[in-house]
């Protein structure tokens, strides 16, 4: 009876020691359970991660295989802008030759060589517009009143004097004209144009 109860005893000491180690064994497999299941997400993360990295790196390459596209004009656009400065410079010569014209005719109208009336040597000009304002050259010249007429440019005025002989710059006769703008000469206006070589 002493054996048998000896050896229920020890059935249940090693069923509690069993019973012990399933239980730890079962917190270990739980414990293996959680690592593998955050290794998991861990690795779904990383695989999209490198899924957007693919993407990206595909995209790129499709940007790197693209031909670049031209930023230089082509040989319509430059036969296009060639025509336009053809076309403005065709524009300018008419404006020139109509301004020598109307210089001529306004000589030959006051039946003198010059274009306009040259001025008394040794005094000064003055030039009134239409609107009465009087601008005082620079000390004293000679040199020719012109009245400006619509679409004169000053740079055209001075060159076609320079044709006739009077060799004045822009420059000059903006001296000459205190106030004027080159850039908005207003028709009918009278300006002076010197003479930097009249005795």
């Amino acid at each position: 009876m002493k054996k048998i109860s000896i050896l229920l005893l020890l059935v249940a000491l090693s069923a509690t020691t069993v019973f012990g180690q399933d239980s730890a064994t079962q917190q270990q497999i739980d414990q293996l359970r959680g690592k593998i299941q955050d290794l998991t997400e861990a690795q779904d993360a990383q695989k999209k991660a490198i899924d957007e990295l693919a993407k990206k790196i595909n995209e790129l390459s499709d940007k790197v295989n693209t031909p670049p596209v031209s930023t230089g004009a082509s040989t319509d656009d430059l036969k296009a802008l060639a025509e336009k400065v053809q076309e403005i410079d065709k524009k300018r010569q008419a404006d020139r030759e109509l301004i020598i014209k109307q210089i001529e005719a306004l000589g030959k109208a006051t039946g003198g060589s010059s274009t306009h009336v040259r001025t008394p040597p040794n005094t000064t000009t003055t030039s009134t517009t239409s609107g009465g304002d009087t601008a005082t050259p620079a000390g004293p010249q000679k040199g020719y009143y012109y009245t400006v007429e619509q679409g004169d440019m000053l740079s055209a005025i001075a060159k076609a004097y320079r044709d006739k002989g009077v060799k004045v710059t822009t420059t000059q006769i903006l001296k000459a004209n205190p106030g004027l703008d080159a850039n908005k000469l207003i028709a009918g206006k009278k300006i002076f144009i010197p003479d930097p070589n009249a005795p």
